[in-house]
């Protein structure tokens, strides 16, 4: 390998092209910065995106493997994308916000860990970025919702799962409301309006999802920030001092490595990318990785502890349409996570999801103890007569669960990431409640049978949380690294706990934030 030697230095140089990365290149090249995106993964446009379970699997994570251990492992290849776009191609759209009492629950519940801001300094941007987005929803009918301005877009429709299963929650005493979405149920610019084909696993070809293809990526591009595909960052560069960011070591598809220079580096690779990065990225003077001067780098790795209730009725559901997502969400187990007894957290209920006969999340797949013509009459009978919902829960944010490297090494000579994560027994009693709320939903609702399938890990947090100093986070609240502030970590890593909803709406209201926190800031960090 040669080493090449790149003297035009930018502005800001990102590391991944996903919801986070692409949102802060867009403000900065809007903001007249120079701008170059590194991605890992190939260049995707919205044309290549195919409705099938093929093109979905292409979608997700194909980088070096992650080694996961721990009775809860965190499913990096699912729950991360690779490529234009990053995992947000393949993100459903569900955009809840955080609620108040998930930003201070040691101090409420003296569990986990507080968030160095409230929800009242993220809600502007929470609000900015659901009109510059798009989302649709009914904030009336959620009546859990944070305060908030309205969505800009009426709520999408409950189509036939959706209305069967609500009956069971309205017979339980719980509440539903349409979920709230980064999709459009009108048309908006040049983006239609959701056809409900409940292809969203698989990427939205039609741009009704907001991905990034069709939202800040593309805005980026317009701004004249440049992307470059196929380009492996391999650390980031510092000064001799070891206090401030030069750029970044980057290698491409034909194994040639640049060394990029840049006033200001943001690391937006996702959650354990991110770490693993800081982890490699050795100095003199933070011998142990950048960001790991108090022993704090990969610490507290979350992910969702999520359950999947499946059931058959007597009425035709129509589990082909929809979204992948969901129909309707249930926020009742909210409000206070100590609520049951030996337990901690708050959950939700995403309902009606989309699904296809098989493969990833379909019929089939929900039965597979069922073989020829046991399945063959199952099948019968639920391809039009299906449900199914997700509940997610709180996880505890803990210093063992964490992103160390490996010591195997990936085909470019680099340490591979590992990721440990163990349930909390606290979380564990919560999942049982709320599957046990959902089958008694489903019964409720008519179903004449009902089941559940094992605990999975859904969406992935942590590993470089923001905090007030750098005793107790690796970055502060608007993702600088404590020890170089001229380094900004983008994405759910910068959570410190992880709340019960989807993290996408939140990683780029969190966003939003740091990119105009750098700009103002500039003349402190060029």
């Amino acid at each position: 390998m040669s080493t090449i030697i790149q003297s035009d230095e930018v502005d800001v140089l990102v590391v991944g092209s996903g919801a986070a990365g692409s949102l802060f290149a867009a403000t900065a090249a809007k903001a007249g910065k120079q701008v170059l995106i590194l991605e890992a993964g190939p260049e995707k446009k919205l044309s290549d995106l195919q409705s099938s379970q093929i093109w979905a699997r292409k979608l997700k994570w194909a980088g070096s493997p992650v080694e996961e251990s721990g009775n809860h492992k965190i499913g990096q290849n699912f729950n991360s994308g690779f490529g234009s776009g990053g995992s947000a191609v393949h993100h459903y759209g569900v955009w809840p916000r955080l609620h108040e009492n998930d930003f201070n629950t040691q101090s409420q519940y003296g569990i986990g860990l507080d968030w160095p801001i409230q929800y009242d300094e993220l809600r502007p941007f929470y609000d900015r970025i659901q009109k510059h987005i798009g989302l649709s929803g009914d904030a009336k009918a959620e009546r859990w919702r944070p305060a908030a301005d309205d969505y800009p877009m009426p709520a999408l429709p409950t189509l036939n799962q959706g209305n069967v299963i609500a009956k069971g929650f309205k017979a339980k005493g719980l509440h539903t409301a349409p979920i709230p979405y980064a999709v459009n149920s009108i048309p908006q610019g040049n983006r239609q309006s959701c056809i409900f084909d409940g292809w969203c696993d698989a990427g939205c070809p039609t741009g009704a999802l907001a991905n990034p293809l069709v939202t800040t990526l593309a805005e980026a591009k317009l701004a004249s920030a440049k992307v470059l595909n196929n380009c492996l960052v391999r650390r980031v560069l510092l000064n001799e001092a070891g206090d401030k960011a030069t750029g970044v070591e980057y290698q491409n598809s034909n194994g040639e490595i640049f060394i990029q220079k840049a006033q200001v580096v943001v690391l937006a690779a996702f959650t354990v990318q991110n770490a693993r990065l800081l982890w490699l990225s050795q100095h003199s003077k933070h011998p142990q990785g950048l960001g790991n001067n108090h022993d704090l780098l990969g610490r507290y790795l979350m992910t969702h502890p999520a359950h999947t209730i499946w059931g058959v009725f007597k009425e035709e559901t129509q589990p082909h349409m929809g979204l992948s997502g969901g129909q309707l969400i249930c926020q009742d187990g909210y409000a206070n996570k100590q609520a049951i007894p030996e337990s901690y957290g708050s959950y939700q209920w995403l309902i009606a999801n989309a699904c296809k006969p098989n493969d990833l999340l379909g019929i089939a797949t929900s039965r597979a103890d069922l073989f020829g013509k046991k399945l063959d009459r199952f099948m019968q009978q639920a391809s039009k007569h299906f449900g199914t919902m997700v509940g997610i829960c709180d996880d505890i944010p803990s210093a063992e669960n964490r992103i160390t490297l490996s010591g195997k090494k990936d085909s470019s000579g680099l340490a591979l990431a590992k990721a440990h994560h163990d349930i909390d027994p606290r979380v564990a009693k919560l999942t049982e409640h709320m599957v046990k709320e959902g089958l008694e939903v489903f019964k409720a609702a008519g179903a004449s049978e009902s089941w559940t399938g094992p605990r999975a890990g859904m969406h992935i947090m942590g590993g470089t949380i923001m905090g007030k100093t750098a005793k107790d986070s690796v970055c502060n609240k608007y993702g600088q690294l404590h020890d170089v502030a001229n380094v900004f970590v983008a994405g759910p890593g910068l959570f410190p706990s992880s709340g019960a909803v989807n993290p996408t709406y939140t990683v780029t209201a969190l966003s939003l934030m740091g990119a105009e926190h750098m700009l103002n800031s500039w003349s402190q960090l060029s």
